[in-house]
């Protein structure tokens, strides 16, 4: 978003790198909520896969199938542990959005059936915590995802369907002072950089070009990530870190909830009308583009 304040994954993973690093155990550590993290062997594992699916799919589903039991004890069972954790804590400051660890845990099988694209592995392991009012992928929710080579902690609204993304945008429309509070929340400025937003060029259909919120209309996307060290998801840490992310980012997931769900129990006289990607009594010339 323009003028806003934001740092490098590389500087960021630099700060990273300068602080002591933990010890790392060759012992498997007890899946608590203090202490669910992955282990080294994880790491080799994701390394090990990745190999496998840059070859031929039939290869690579030969060599996962043949290193499942792998998968399931280093990858899958420690990271149900995690989400577990992560679930736990986040029933004090965003309970709408806990649910078994296995609902937010994504698949590490790729749909490959409508892609070029034919890797059938994901070469990562993540998490999403959907609000349960919401469908799983759509909405404001909180992400994470550790890779051999980082873990990204995300939260906002990263793919809205057009409805929400109207809701979205009507809501920011009036509450933009208040949401860029939110932004400029003490922490969270030195722990996040804001999603790019995947924004239009020009206003979306229904908004002048002088409104004060447009740097915010234009986007198709709003939240926060931010890029750690994948050596952080091998320490005892781990899901304090994710944590204590979440929760800073929590006010800002909750606002963006709000402006999707408000709509269906408000007065429609309350909510500025956009009818098949026009204002109300504005011509639908070039909407097609500008949605």
């Amino acid at each position: 978003m323009p003028g806003k304040r934001t740092k490098t994954a590389a500087s960021r993973s630099a700060a990273w790198a300068s602080k002591p690093a933990a010890k790392l155990s060759a012992k498997p550590v007890a899946n608590t909520a203090a202490g669910a993290h992955l282990r080294p062997e994880a790491m080799k594992f994701l390394r090990a896969l990745i190999r496998a699916n840059r070859r031929d799919p039939v290869e690579a589903r030969e060599w996962f199938q043949t290193h499942k039991a792998e998968w399931e004890s280093e990858l899958k069972q420690p990271m149900l542990a995690i989400i577990r954790a992560v679930t736990e804590a986040m029933e004090s400051f965003a309970p709408e959005h806990v649910r078994a660890p296995e609902k937010s845990f994504f698949r590490i099988y790729r749909d490959t059936r409508f892609s070029a694209d034919k890797r059938p592995y994901k070469e990562h392991v993540a998490a999403w915590w959907s609000h349960r009012e919401l469908e799983k992928t759509s909405g404001a929710g909180f992400y994470f995802h550790v890779s051999p080579s980082e873990v990204i902690v995300a939260a906002g609204a990263y793919m809205p369907g057009k409805d929400q993304l109207a809701a979205i945008r009507n809501w920011l429309a009036v509450h933009h002072e208040e949401f860029r509070a939110l932004l400029e929340a003490p922490g969270l400025r030195e722990t996040f950089e804001e999603f790019e937003g995947n924004a239009l060029t020009r206003p979306p259909a229904g908004f002048g070009a002088d409104h004060p919120a447009l740097d915010l209309l234009r986007c198709r996307q709003w939240g926060l990530s931010c890029t750690l060290p994948v050596e952080e998801a091998l320490k005892a840490g781990f899901s304090a870190e994710i944590v204590r992310r979440f929760r800073l980012a929590s006010p800002v997931v909750a606002a963006l909830n709000g402006a999707i769900l408000a709509p269906s129990a408000e007065p429609k006289t309350e909510r500025r009308r956009v009818l098949f990607g026009f204002g109300q009594g504005q011509k639908p010339a070039n909407t097609a583009k500008n949605s």
